[in-house]
């Protein structure tokens, strides 16, 4: 039964305060208009959300050429993500997979292509 009104608190809480985030977000949205700042806020992050990453900086962040073998790309990919999974940042951890990600894309689009990487 406690543990029940415990529950109902906490998900009533949360919807008091997912509430209140959205409404300061509106506030400051509805603030920044007045000045002009919304458009370029929004345009900025919408900048920095469509930007990917390149095949330059994929290859660099798994430390890898353009001659290594997928497998071995997959593995260091695997090494890496474990690691920064258990005692690493979940920033690295992300930069890992968008790299792998990246460069799997690359790896589909060159298929069509007919090249053999």
């Amino acid at each position: 039964m406690a543990a029940k009104i415990l529950a109902n608190l906490i998900v009533m809480g949360g919807g008091i305060l997912a509430r209140a985030v959205v409404q300061a977000y509106r506030q400051a949205l509805t603030n920044a208009s007045k000045n002009g700042v919304a458009q370029e806020t929004i345009q900025n992050t919408i900048r920095k959300a469509s930007t990917k990453i390149t095949e330059q900086e994929a290859r660099q962040i798994l430390g890898v050429t353009e001659e290594t073998p997928w497998e071995d790309i997959i593995k260091k990919y695997e090494r890496m993500f474990e690691n920064n999974a258990k005692n690493g940042s979940f920033y690295l951890q992300s930069k890992v997979y968008r790299a792998k990600e990246c460069l799997e894309s690359i790896k589909e689009s060159n298929k069509g292509d007919g090249n053999p990487s």
